[in-house]
C-alpha cells in the first residue's frame, strides 16, 4: 500500500475512534463557512459598529457578508468566539486596550 493509502486508512481509523468516543480529536474543528451577518445581527450591530467593536474593517465585514471573500481560519475561530461569548470577547478586548494604554503611559 502507498504512503497516501496508509495515511488515509489511519485517518479513517482515527475518525472512527473519535466518533466512538475512544479518542479525543487532535484539534478544534473550525467550520469552513460561518455566517457573519447572522452573528452581527444577533448582536444588534451595524456593520460599522461590529467592525469597530471587534477589530475588523468594515470592508472585511461587507466582503464576508456579500460572499466576495471568506474569513481565514483564525478569523473564523475568532468569529465563533464572538458568536458564543460576545461579552467575554468584549471584556478581553477592553482589558487588552487598557493594558496597552498603561504601557504607553509608563
Amino acid at each position: 500500500m502507498s504512503k497516501a493509502g496508509k495515511r488515509l486508512l489511519a485517518a479513517a481509523q482515527e475518525a472512527k475512534e473519535i466518533a466512538q468516543g475512544r479518542k479525543e480529536p487532535a484539534g478544534i474543528f473550525v467550520p469552513a463557512d460561518i455566517n457573519v451577518r447572522d452573528i452581527r445581527r444577533k448582536l444588534g450591530l451595524s456593520q460599522e459598529d461590529f467592525a469597530a467593536e471587534f477589530c475588523f474593517t468594515v470592508t472585511q465585514i461587507r466582503d464576508w457578508e456579500q460572499g466576495r471573500s471568506r474569513p481565514l481560519h483564525a478569523a473564523r475561530a475568532y468569529l465563533m468566539m464572538i458568536k458564543v461569548a460576545p461579552d467575554t470577547v468584549r471584556n478581553i478586548l477592553k482589558e487588552v486596550v487598557s493594558e496597552a494604554e498603561r504601557e504607553v503611559a509608563a
